[in-house]
Order: C-alpha cells, then structure tokens, then sequence
C-alpha cells in the first residue's frame, strides 16, 4: 500500500491531504461507480429517447451580462413605449417568427433554429454557475467566487470528466476536449471575477483550456462607470485582421520549465503510475496532475496551433463572421471544433468595467444598436450557415445562451434608457444536432414580463444538452469526497425541442 504522511495542508483545490487520501480510499472502494458513467440513456420511452447521442460536439456562444428579450426575438410592439423600447420586428423565413430588426441575418436562418421564448428561474443576479452548471442554487459569494467550494462543474467540464473515465489511462488528447475563448472567462474585469464555466468540485484540472487573443484594437469606446468615464479600447467593437489567438499560458509550462526538466519530472512520475492508477476515478486525486499533463501534451501538439490560427481561413470568411473578438473567436470556435475538440465556448465577455458586454444598465439602445446585436447577427448566422456547408450541422449542437433577461419597464439614466436584471422570462436559441428546426418555445405576456406558458429552465437546457450527446442527465458524479451528485440537479429532456 502507498502511503503518504504529513500534516492536513490545504492544497490548491481546498481539500486537505487527509481528505485527498480519504477520496482515494473511496475512489478505490467504489469502482463500480465510475463503470457507470458511461452515457446510458435512462429514457424509456420512444418521444424521450429521441435525439439521444445525436450531437457529436457542442459550441456555446454566451452572452454574458443579460441579453433584453424584448430586444432579441420577443419584441412587443403593442406595448405601451416605456416598456416596447424604440426597435421594430422584422418577419424571418419562418411564418409566425419575428426578431429584431437588427437581426437580418437572423432572420434567414430562422428555419434552423429553435427560439425560446420563456426561459425562467429565480436567480436575479448575473448566475452564469446556474446557467453552465447543474448546481441547484447560487448566491452573490458565488456569482463572485470561482473557487467557491460550493460550485458544481461546467458541462464541459462534466463531458471532458466522464470522457476521462471511460478510460483513465488514455493520454491526453492533442486538442483538448473542453476549450474557451476568447480568454479565461471574467478575466478582464477590473472589478469582479465571476464564477461559471470551471471544474467546480471535479477541480480545476477540469477547467477549460483557455486561449489568449493578440491583436491590435482599433476602437476605444467611454464606458460609463456610474460616477466617470472610463475610455476601454473594445475589442467586441473591433480587432485588426492580424490578430491571433494562442493557448493560455495557464494551460502552459511555466517558462522556467525546460523540455528537459520537464522530461525528468515525467520519468520520476512514471515511476508512481501504478498507485497513481488505484485512485485514477477520484476527481479530486486525478485533478491535481492534469494541468501537467495537459502541457506536456499540448507542447508537442501542432493540432491545437492549427486548429487556432484563423489566418488559414479566406478573408472573406473572416468578414462574415465580424472583424470583431467575438466573431473571430466563434470563428476559431469552429476551427476546434473540426479538429476534434468536444466543447467549445465563445464568451462574450466584460472589458476592463462592470456593466459592459450584455449588461444594458444604461446606453441600452445605443450599445445594442452599434455593437452587441451588430456583433451577434454577424456571427451566430454565418457559424450556422458555415457549419451547415461543412456537413457539421446535424452532429453539432449550437447553444446562445444567456444567464437571464432584463426588466419589461425602462429605466432612465444620466446616460440614456436601460433595463435592469430581470429572470423571470428571458430567451435563448438552439440550433443544430437533433433539434427542431424552425419552432418557437414557449411565450411571454403581452408585456414580456412573464412566461405565459410552456415555462423553461436553464436545467431543462442542461438535460436536454447532456441528452442529444448521449449522456444520461439524471446520472451521478462523485464530488471531491467520493459523495454521488447528479449531473443536473433538476429539471428534463425538452421533447418539444428535439427533431
């Protein structure tokens, strides 16, 4: 038997040395556990049975802040005007499906989407955790804390987990399963870090890999602070073309760290392989050397380099999808996903001040109007048309998800109309592998206020994503002291939404 002695120092996932030798032991003594985390469909039925495993891979575009759904594809032109806002519909390719009139491309591929009109929970605060994880509730210390240990993993995290368990021993692939982009997510505020797509209680080892993007940024926007302006160059607004993307020197060595210091380090480990195979199903115990692994195995990977150098592709692709960091990085987004990357998330994240990306506070029409729906009807079309043409589609699955929705009734500020949290309705589009084409779920009221039925929550978006990848959605994980916790901790598979 190995042993270990020593004192119970915390170690960098918040669990002691005692209880990381308590989660081998577990891990040890319940080895069924992990021969159960296979992607058995629990469906009997035929109408629940539908779609599973019919996504191969999975993007995310996120919208990070709080998309307006009457700004989206809910918009209420009967309303009284504090609360209908200053934007007309347009009609797509789809009768009886309306968006926004700064959706045009939207609008003409309307018919390979689903749209979700009453996406609802109660969490009026910016629960990007509640959105990309199973967890049953969250608070402000969450929202705020990444590392709370309360967190549960992001469903990237949770795929690349039972991947890794299927068969433990298998190395690491040369493009990672779980990537982000455009950067590590909520890195760029100077003010918060928010919590969301990481390896919650599987551990960091199961965060994404992340990219970095260079490249020039030609546009400076004043961001209004609430008390000043703040000049942020924006790269949401625009980047050069020569601007490149890279894998994040948190998925790197340290530059200290030679190839030949880190061959040596390899050999001396690879002589503990056979004990370290006896606790290889806990999470805990297996996350604690995998950002090792993960270099050493993205060093010698040109694969990844490829797959992320969007220069490759013809400019006048590059245009389509928007010379800006999101466009770019859905771009890159699909370039992964090619190279066999499973999950693959695009952020649209804050820069530099809080109330930015998606969070229309204030300048609500203005920023929608110049940047963010310019940015989205851009790049969410033509990676549906690109996928589409690739043959891709119909094992892709497209998810633009947003953590909740904004106020009915418009506020005024020093800087113009806004909307503020709001989740009691919102909206969300799916696209892609085993999904309905060119159906609309669910609806508002009249003052897109509340659902009026057919109501949805971000945990029936979660089953119904574990679904359509062959992956049970009522299965259990264990959590870092080898306690089993459902992948999603309520909710259903959406047959309303599937093909």
């Amino acid at each position: 038997m190995l042993r270990i002695l020593g004192s119970a120092k915390t170690l960098c996932d918040r669990i002691t040395r005692r209880d990381l030798l308590r989660v081998g032991g577990l891990g040890m003594l319940s080895g069924g556990l992990v021969e159960a985390l296979g992607g058995q469909s629990l469906a009997g039925s035929e109408e629940a049975a539908r779609g599973f495993g019919k996504a191969k891979r999975v993007i995310l575009l996120y919208l990070y802040g709080a998309a307006a759904q009457h700004e989206l594809w809910d918009l209420k032109p009967e309303a009284p005007a504090e609360i209908r806002g200053i934007f007309r519909p347009i009609d797509s390719v789809v009768p009886g499906i309306s968006v926004c009139e700064h959706l045009p491309n939207l609008a003409r591929v309307a018919d390979r989407c689903a749209f979700i009109r009453s996406m609802t929970h109660p969490y009026n605060i910016h629960s990007a955790a509640y959105t990309l994880t199973g967890v049953d509730k969250v608070d402000i210390p969450m929202e705020l804390g990444p590392y709370d240990p309360r967190h549960w993993p992001f469903f990237g995290s949770v795929v690349d987990y039972l991947a890794q368990q299927r068969n433990p021993l298998a190395p690491v692939p040369p493009v990672p399963r779980n990537v982000g982009l455009p950067f590590q997510f909520s890195s760029r505020c100077a003010e918060f870090q928010r919590g969301g797509p990481y390896g919650g209680f599987l551990g960091r080892g199961f965060n994404p890999v992340w990219t970095e993007f260079e490249g020039q940024l030609p546009k400076t926007i004043e961001r209004w602070r609430g008390d000043v302006d703040v000049p942020v160059k924006e790269p949401y607004a625009a980047i050069s073309a020569d601007g490149r993307f890279s894998v994040s020197d948190s998925a790197r060595l340290r530059q200290d760290v030679t190839l030949d210091r880190l061959q040596t380090r390899r050999t001396l480990l690879e002589q503990l392989d056979d004990r370290r195979r006896e606790i290889a199903a806990a999470p805990a115990v297996r996350s604690l050397d995998r950002f090792q692994e993960m270099a050493y195995a993205l060093i010698g990977s040109p694969r990844i380099r490829e797959a992320l150098d969007i220069s490759r592709e013809p400019l006048e692709l590059r245009e389509r999808y928007g010379m800006t960091l999101f466009g770019q990085a859905t771009l890159a987004g699909r370039r992964l996903l090619e190279a066999g990357a499973t999950v693959v998330s695009v952020f649209w994240d804050e820069i530099q001040t809080a109330n930015s990306a998606w969070d229309t506070h204030f300048s609500h029409f203005e920023r929608l109007k110049d940047e963010l729906l310019p940015g989205l009807d851009r790049a969410l079309p033509t990676l549906i048309l690109d996928l589409e043409q690739r043959g891709m589609l119909d094992d892709t699955l497209v998810l633009c998800l947003t953590e909740h929705g904004r106020t009915p009734k418009l506020s005024t500020t020093p800087r113009g109309a806004g909307r503020e949290h709001w989740s009691e309705v919102y909206c969300n589009l799916v696209a892609g592998a085993g999904v309905a084409r060119g159906r609309q779920i669910g609806s508002s009221d009249k003052n897109g206020a509340f659902v009026k039925d057919d109501p949805v929550s971000p945990k029936d978006i979660l089953c119904t994503m574990y679904h359509l990848l062959g992956i049970d959605p009522h299965q259990t994980i264990p959590d870092r002291l080898g306690r089993p916790f459902r992948l999603v901790s309520e909710g259903d598979v959406l047959p309303r939404l599937l093909a």
